[in-house]
C-alpha cells in the first residue's frame, strides 16, 4: 500500500498527518509536544498516529529530511549551472524550497541538537553551509563577487536573510516565490558584486 492510499482515522494519510504534526511542532515546540498531546490535537488516538509513524522522532526525522533533501537538491541542480551563476542559483533555489516547504524548513531552523535526529539534521545543515561557502569562495576567485568578505561570513549573512523569511513570509501575501527569490538576489548580490 502506498502512503497516499494508506489512511488512518479520521482520514489522515501519512503526508497529511506529517503536515499537521509539523504545524503542531512549530506552534508548541517539538520538545514540548508529547505523542498524547499530538494525537489529541489531531483528533486521533495514539494507535492511529502509530499506524503511520513508529514514533514522534520518526515524524521529526521525516519532516527534517524533507527540508534538507530540498536544500541538498538545490546544490545538485546548481552543479549544472555555469560557475559564475552558481551562487545566484543556490540562493534562488533555497528561497523556493523555503516557500514550498515553509513548515518543514521552519522546524529545521528551530532544532537545537537535543536528540540524535536533531544532531544528524544539524550535521547535514552544516555540510550544506560548507558547500555554499565553497561556492562563494569560487565566485570570489573568479571575481564575480567581492573577496574582501570571508566566504563563511558571507554565507551566514546570505542565509540569515533567506532563513529570516520563515518569520515573516506568508504564502497568502502579495509576493510569490519567484518574485521573492529575485528580491533576495537583488539585495544579496548587488551588495556583494564587484564594481
Amino acid at each position: 500500500m502506498t502512503d497516499a492510499v494508506k489512511r488512518g482515522r479520521p482520514g489522515y494519510d501519512r503526508r497529511g498527518l506529517l503536515d499537521a504534526a509539523v504545524t503542531v511542532f512549530n506552534e508548541s515546540g517539538y520538545d514540548a509536544t508529547s505523542v498524547a498531546a499530538l494525537a489529541a490535537r489531531l483528533g486521533l488516538s495514539k494507535a492511529a498516529l502509530y499506524h503511520h509513524f513508529s514514533s514522534k522522532e520518526e515524524i521529526l526525522e521525516t519532516a527534517l529530511g524533507d527540508a534538507l533533501d530540498g536544500l541538498e537538491g538545490v546544490l545538485r541542480q546548481a552543479r549544472a549551472v555555469a560557475a559564475g551563476d552558481r551562487l545566484a542559483e543556490v540562493l534562488q533555489g533555497a528561497v523556493r524550497v523555503l516557500i514550498e516547504q515553509l513548515p518543514a524548513v521552519t522546524l529545521l531552523l528551530r532544532v537545537r541538537g537535543n536528540s540524535d535526529v536533531e544532531r544528524r539534521a544539524l550535521d547535514r545543515r552544516r555540510a550544506f553551509d560548507q558547500d555554499v561557502a565553497a561556492i562563494v569562495q569560487a565566485a570570489q576567485a573568479e571575481g564575480a563577487v567581492r573577496d574582501d568578505v570571508d566566504a563563511s561570513v558571507a554565507t551566514r549573512l546570505l542565509f540569515g536573510m533567506v532563513n529570516s523569511l520563515v518569520e515573516w513570509y506568508r504564502p497568502t501575501g502579495p509576493e510569490g516565490a519567484e518574485a521573492l527569490a529575485r528580491d533576495v538576489l537583488t539585495i544579496a548580490l548587488d551588495g556583494l558584486r564587484t564594481r
